[in-house]
């Protein structure tokens, strides 16, 4: 009786199929990386919408709850319930400051009041938000400094306001404002280095007016 003959694979065909196999597994890798990368990619530029997102907010609920209400400046004399301009609170573009209401004391556990003087400034490629424990702080207070936007490279801030004394005349943005009531309305323009320019405006509350 005659033994089949069992035939094998030859070295050359087992070389192919292991270069098959090298070339599938680069290319699975190569796709696996990829992915990976556009993941982090797409966590990090959602993080960086979220910051945007907050900043926004945080800014909008301060002026939502801004207070008719004097800035006090130690030693000097001053009724003014809003103030922006340039190089204010040692801004390298526009400051912006006034006193908000609404922060929270429950049953007053806290000897302070509700309301609390805030501040936004740029300062090193940061959108900063000043604030203190007291809505009057002495002479040489420091105030607690928030970093609420990193990579910004403008601030500026305008302000309307009923500010024309011939009715015939429409009111109009203004780049500086100080004064004992509060403006129509405040808009933000900053820069940032991922999102361009942005641009917001903020109804002041008109009840407190």
């Amino acid at each position: 009786m005659q033994q089949a003959r069992v035939k094998g694979f030859t070295l050359l065909e087992v070389l192919i199929a292991m270069a098959i196999f090298s070339l599938i597994g680069i290319a699975s890798t190569e796709v696996m990386t990829t992915v990976i990368d556009s993941n982090e990619l797409s966590t990090e530029q959602f993080d960086r919408l979220q910051n945007m997102q907050r900043a926004m907010l945080t800014i909008e609920r301060d002026i939502a709850q801004a207070m008719p209400r004097a800035i006090r400046i130690p030693n000097q004399e001053n009724n003014n319930v809003i103030m922006g301009d340039q190089d204010l609170f040692d801004s390298q573009a526009d400051g912006l400051g006034f006193v908000r209401g609404g922060w929270q004391n429950p049953q007053l556990m806290l000897r302070r009041s509700t309301m609390q003087a805030v501040a936004y400034r740029l300062y090193d490629d940061q959108l900063q938000r000043l604030y203190g424990n007291y809505v009057d702080n002495v002479a040489g207070h420091e105030p607690k400094i928030r970093v609420l936007l990193e990579d910004v490279s403008d601030f500026q801030v305008e302000f309307y306001a009923d500010t024309n004394k011939d009715p015939s005349q429409p009111n109009s943005w203004t780049e500086r404002y100080r004064g004992p009531t509060l403006p129509i309305a405040v808009a933000i323009t900053l820069v940032h280095k991922d999102f361009g320019e942005i641009r917001r405006e903020f109804l002041m509350p008109t009840e407190l007016n």
